[in-house]
């Protein structure tokens, strides 16, 4: 077994020092190689182009949705159509292709000379190995790699497609260049190759039998975080509590105070409909529970049934019952007529649905609603992606209704799918090339931990994504209710990303105007994931405040004051203003009309 890892570590040194002296010859030695074949390039090349500067293709400011989870994964036929499309767009544009074609040659000739000013985009991690600027051979491969790369995307910004079927087209050539970048073979990767001589062959023998792992479990993508290393309710969703409601669809926990006084109003956390509650419960130290528990809020947590083919005619009807009969819950167990809310992601559908029907019906105790990176609606037609069809939509549809439910797994791929250079590519080269464990990071086990969803909540939530039926007057009913969420009239804090590619933070503050009541709009630096998962202390934190909500996001942004840390600091203390008095923490959590059931974090947490 020996002799394979040693035979491998020996061709790869012999492989490193061949590639050295040739690139070195070629680069290094005056009257070569080198010259002749610049020479040879330049004459290919049109004398009329200037070569390329080195700058790369103008991009948008705004973070563009690629997909949804709700619509599916792209399949050969989307891939064929945007192909065939850029075809057919060059095809009647021949001197641009010369001219780009020219411009590539040019641009090839400068890795040979030296003058090439070409650079991996700032904070491309790929290429942060030394050796891609000091080693001749992955010097030359990086450069052809980004010259013909930018030649593809400048084509793509020339050719003369709208907006979005740029933006479409962008994508879907990235899922080749992303796919082609040399960093993803073994001979290609200098940091492969090292990891490969150090450990005398080791690191080849530990990707393949993490490959044969991720094979074995009929996995379409490298694992992306070590399951091991965690378990749920002993070093993640381990806040304590207890669960002391249960319903068909949720069970409600309620978490064990730590002060000896607590705001009176409480505080029901809805989780998104798409993924567990622990996201806003991860390790101790970065649990948005915790955090709330530790300064005096009493907590409750809804924690949705991970639904079967059994549930598949359950909707935002029985949902929002759902959430009533826990409210209720609460009021009785805390003893406040008032109640403070709080969501991320696609919990804000239910939520709003909830908040609408109390205010159709004149019903009150609502103090207040957070929303964090919420989209209500269609967001100018890109909430549901950049292949989102009425055809593709309405196939999506079928596709639930047949089975039942919409699988996690499925959204899961198109999760990953839509950033596959940090979500898959990125794994491939430290699972496989690098022969490293997939890393132990609560979040990713949070993020591979996947729930279903019910085929008449799916098709309703396409609805709204789709069709705007939430935002518009009277166009969703819910228990019997027309809903016009300009009656919603609590406060709201309402919390978006920046680099937000999920919910993007213009739609965020977009979704935030349809609703009635005051709102405070804060934008946090990160993306999806990380505005949420925000304690005290992250390094680099940050967020902008404005107390004042003009019509569009840019006013809002140009007024808007960056402070330093977490939100989570800020909003403690606006949610503290909407809390109540002080009071003596209970003794005990439940009541005798709601007994504890069993300990946090319940079953449903658990169920595959």
């Amino acid at each position: 077994m020996s002799a394979a890892p040693g035979d491998a570590a020996a061709a790869a040194q012999s492989f490193l020092t061949l590639t050295g002296q040739l690139a070195s010859q070629w680069t290094a030695t005056p009257g070569l190689v080198t010259e002749q074949a610049a020479e040879l390039v330049r004459v290919l090349a049109s004398p009329m182009l200037q070569p390329d500067s080195g700058s790369q293709p103008t991009r948008p400011d705004d973070k563009i949705k690629l997909g949804s989870p709700f619509i599916g994964v792209i399949g050969p036929h989307d891939v064929a159509a945007a192909l065939t499309d850029l075809s057919g767009r060059l095809a009647w544009r021949p001197d641009l292709v010369m001219e780009e074609g020219g411009r590539l040659l040019a641009t090839l000739g400068q890795g040979f000379d030296g003058s090439s000013s070409l650079t991996p985009a700032k904070g491309d991690r790929r290429f942060a190995d030394a050796a891609w600027r000091s080693n001749p051979f992955h010097r030359l491969s990086l450069h052809a790699y980004l010259a013909w790369t930018t030649a593809l995307d400048r084509l793509i910004d020339r050719v003369g497609a709208d907006d979005k079927t740029t933006a479409r087209l962008r994508y879907i050539t990235s899922l080749f260049t992303d796919a082609l970048s040399p960093d993803n073979s073994l001979l290609g990767n200098p940091a492969a190759l090292k990891r490969l001589l150090e450990t005398g062959g080791g690191s080849l023998v530990s990707g393949m039998r993490n490959l044969l792992i991720d094979a074995a479990s009929h996995q379409d993508a490298p694992a992306q975080v070590d399951k091991s290393a965690f378990t749920i309710g002993g070093n993640i969703a381990a806040t304590p509590g207890a669960v002391v409601y249960r319903h068909e669809l949720l069970e409600l926990i309620q978490y064990s105070p730590t002060t000896g006084q607590v705001h009176e109003i409480p505080l029901m956390m809805v989780p998104p409909v798409v993924n567990k509650f622990y996201m806003m419960d991860l390790a101790p130290g970065r649990s948005l529970v915790e955090f709330l528990v530790a300064r005096g809020f009493q907590v409750f947590m809804l924690s949705w049934r991970n639904p079967g083919p059994e549930h598949a005619d359950m909707g935002l009807d029985a949902y929002v019952a759902a959430m009533m009969d826990a409210a209720e819950a609460i009021r009785e167990i805390s003893g406040s007529a008032d109640i403070n809310t709080f969501t991320i992601c696609t919990g804000a559908v239910p939520l709003a649905a909830f908040l609408g029907h109390l205010a159709a019906r004149k019903q009150g105790g609502i103090r207040s609603a957070t929303m964090v990176v919420s989209i209500l609606d269609s967001n100018e037609g890109r909430s549901l992606g950049l292949f989102a069809t009425p055809e593709t939509i309405a196939a999506a549809k079928r596709r639930s209704a047949e089975r039942g439910l919409l699988s996690g797994e499925e959204m899961a791929r198109v999760f990953t799918w839509m950033r596959p250079r940090d979500l898959v590519w990125n794994y491939w080269v430290n699972n496989y090339l690098m022969g490293n464990q997939p890393p132990a990071h609560d979040v990713l086990y949070w993020n591979n931990d996947s729930t279903r969803l019910t085929a008449r909540l799916h098709s309703q939530l396409l609805d709204v994504f789709a069709d705007d039926v939430l935002v518009s007057p009277g166009s969703l009913s819910v228990l019997g209710t027309p809903l016009d969420l300009r009656q919603v009239a609590c406060d709201r804090y309402v919390v978006a990303g920046m680099t937000d590619h999920i919910s993007v933070w213009k739609g965020v503050y977009a979704s935030a105007g349809k609703m009635g009541g005051r709102f405070n709009f804060v934008l946090h630096s990160s993306g999806h994931v990380q505005s949420v998962v925000n304690p005290p202390g992250t390094p680099k934190a940050k967020y902008w405040t404005n107390p004042l909500t003009p019509d569009t996001p840019e006013d809002w942004l140009s007024q808007a004051q960056p402070q330093p840390d977490s939100w989570w600091v800020h909003w403690a203390g606006w949610l503290a203003d909407r809390s109540g008095n002080m009071v003596c923490a209970p003794s005990r959590t439940g009541s005798q009309r709601h007994p504890v059931r069993e300990n946090a974090p319940g079953a449903y947490v658990l169920e595959p």
